[in-house]
């Protein structure tokens, strides 16, 4: 019963209609205006539905149109993008290594300035060591050549004794002189030996002459011969001086009376 009630759901004769209702046979449908036109716009349609759909539009001919084509633009900037960044790595690791040997070069100059410098300061230091050497060896032999005529001043007035005014007026005008050159010997800083009752030094004395005797110890210097001179540390001219020695201890020998017996 189902089957025969949907037959007649299908049979339009079994609808109850007449075939009065229904369109003639002689009558035609009309014919479309343009049978292309239809057909483009149904293709259209259909790219348009695949295309929203994400598939691939069909073309004219009903072939499948592949994405390939519209997907490598894509692609390629992609590769694109991946290329350019692969140089700029490797321009800046070359950029790196460019840096790390130019701050390698940098501190290599850098201690050969240190280095340098350090030999410049050496090299100065030495010569102005070397200077003030000369500078007082210079000082030292034009003093000696002085000293000489200092002692025969002192030597004249020692042994010289004006008698009357016109001596005593000669002997002050040289002794003058001699005032003049002492004071000058000591603004360059040279200064007299004082030997007198110190002990024997060979650094500073030169003995000519020893003598016995008990009243000084051993090595004292007793009389001071020609004097010497000192520049700062450093010794223009010894002094000759006489040193005391032992003193010759003099044993009393027992003495034997004759004694006669009676």
């Amino acid at each position: 019963m189902i089957e025969e009630e949907k037959q007649q759901d299908r049979d339009p004769n079994s609808t109850g209609e007449t075939p009065e209702d229904l369109p003639m046979a002689s009558e035609t449908p009309p014919a479309p205006a343009n049978s292309n036109g239809s057909a483009d716009w149904e293709l259209e349609l259909a790219q348009a539905y695949q295309s929203a759909q994400g598939g691939s539009p069909a073309n004219a001919s009903g072939t499948t149109v592949t994405g390939g084509s519209t997907n490598s633009p894509t692609v390629d900037g992609a590769e694109s993008l991946k290329r350019e960044a692969a140089k700029a790595r490797d321009e800046k690791e070359a950029l790196k290594t460019q840096l790390q040997a130019a701050s390698a070069q940098v501190e290599e100059l850098k201690n050969q300035n240190l280095r340098l410098a350090a030999d410049f300061e050496n090299f100065r230091r030495r010569t102005q060591k070397e200077k003030e050497e000369l500078d007082l060896q210079a000082r030292c032999d034009t003093i000696k050549s002085i000293l000489p005529a200092i002692d025969n001043f002192e030597r004249a007035r020692s042994h010289i004794k004006p008698q009357n005014d016109g001596e005593m007026n000669i002997h002050k005008s040289y002794q003058s002189v001699y005032k003049h050159m002492v004071d000058s010997l000591k603004q360059i800083g040279v200064s007299p030996m004082r030997p007198e009752g110190e002990q024997f030094d060979p650094n500073f004395h030169e003995a000519l002459l020893s003598e016995p005797t008990d009243e000084h110890e051993e090595g004292t210097i007793i009389q001071e011969l020609e004097r010497g001179y000192i520049l700062g540390d450093r010794v223009l001219r010894h002094a000759k001086v006489k040193v005391a020695a032992p003193g010759i201890s003099v044993v009393a020998s027992d003495e034997n009376p004759d004694s006669s017996e009676s």
